[in-house]
């Protein structure tokens, strides 16, 4: 099998994109079984079966023998695949390990103002994935992955090119200042709890209403109700009066009209 750079191979940082790889780890590499039976005439296509097939990453482990995963990021190096392929390896969500091999490659090959750009949407998945070293098997997540590759200088075992830092870039003016997910949180945080005390002081406000309401009507209720018996008092009580004024008035007029004569007559 040829292990020399495909024909029409543009150089990266100014030399063949193999060597980007050091040259021990590519010689064994050159030397491993899964390279010379699996990555045989692998084409952009055909590679995305065995990235599928992954199911950890890393660099070297055991007797200094390479991973598959670095084994594919070496065929990637030698095809050198277009940037609209490597976009639809990231975009595949539902393969993370097809996206850990495509995250490495972009940030060994591109430049630094799209290593960034490519890069940093990906600090948001947070799903776990195994590595594999010389102790043996690791739990990491993607996040944590990406995030070694835009501040580590070496990553799976292997010297990653020189990254500029993001700060000299937008001082530059060449990138826009990130966009910070937890600023972001905090924000939709308070906001959430400014409407929260909001709903609580309207709650609050109309129980209190309501509880003066109540009071209100029960207030005029018992107001109403002395004077409702007051007022039928008032409106039996001159009828009483009046009667008894009545009766009283004709028997007091009758004794006085009596004369002395006709009580001398009755005897």
């Amino acid at each position: 099998m040829s292990n020399t750079t495909i024909l029409g191979a543009k150089a990266i940082h100014g030399q063949n994109p193999q060597y980007l790889v050091e040259t021990v780890i590519r010689n064994r590499i050159y030397d491993s079984t899964f390279w010379k039976e699996h990555c045989f005439a692998l084409t952009a296509e055909t590679l995305i079966d065995k990235a599928i097939e992954l199911r950890c990453i890393g660099g070297v482990y055991g007797n200094q023998r390479p991973t598959e995963y670095i084994c594919l990021l070496q065929k990637l190096l030698q095809i050198q695949p277009e940037k609209e392929i490597l976009l639809e390896y990231l975009q595949a969500e539902e393969f993370k390990y097809l996206r850990a091999l495509a995250a490495l490659y972009i940030r060994m090959t591109f430049a630094g103002v799209e290593v960034y750009e490519i890069l940093e949407p990906l600090l948001k998945d947070f799903r776990k994935i195994r590595m594999r070293d010389m102790s043996g098997y690791t739990l990491t997540f993607m996040d944590e992955f990406v995030d070694s590759l835009l501040t580590e200088e070496r990553v799976c075992d292997i010297i990653l090119p020189r990254l500029p830092k993001r700060q000299t870039l937008e001082e530059r003016g060449d990138i826009g200042p990130r966009k910070s997910r937890l600023l972001d949180a905090l924000e939709g945080k308070s906001d959430g709890e400014s409407d929260r005390s909001r709903s609580r002081s309207r709650s609050r406000i109309a129980s209190r209403s309501r509880s003066r309401s109540r009071s209100q009507s029960a207030s005029r209720s018992k107001s109403r109700s002395p004077s409702d018996g007051g007022s039928r008092y008032v409106s039996r009580s001159p009828s009483r009066s009046r009667s008894r004024s009545g009766s009283k008035s004709p028997f007091r007029s009758r004794s006085r009209s009596i004369s002395p004569d006709r009580v001398m007559d009755t005897t």
